[in-house]
């Protein structure tokens, strides 16, 4: 995902996002900050990615509506990874 197109897509949602890039020198990693343009406190968030942020974000337009398809998901996923690491093909 790219960052212009998922920044783009937050702020036509009414987020606001903001990237940090911390300090490379002292180890620190890129951090992805969101909150809601409202000023709604509780809607805010860090992620440490930019599908992460965009999943964060969308989870809270749906009222997280679909978290349980995503942990699905990613279970099927980490169970397709283990079984094709396991016999190689």
């Amino acid at each position: 995902m790219l960052w212009s197109l998922v920044k783009s897509w937050a702020k036509s949602q009414g987020y606001q996002t903001i990237k940090d890039k911390g300090d490379e020198d002292k180890g620190e990693k890129v951090q992805y900050y969101w909150s809601k343009i409202d000023g709604d406190t509780d809607a805010c968030g860090v992620e440490p990615s930019v599908s992460k942020l965009a999943t964060a974000i969308f989870n809270h337009i749906t009222n997280n509506q679909w978290v349980d398809h995503q942990i699905q998901f990613k279970a099927n996923k980490e169970e397709t990874k283990f079984s094709i690491d396991n016999y190689g093909s």
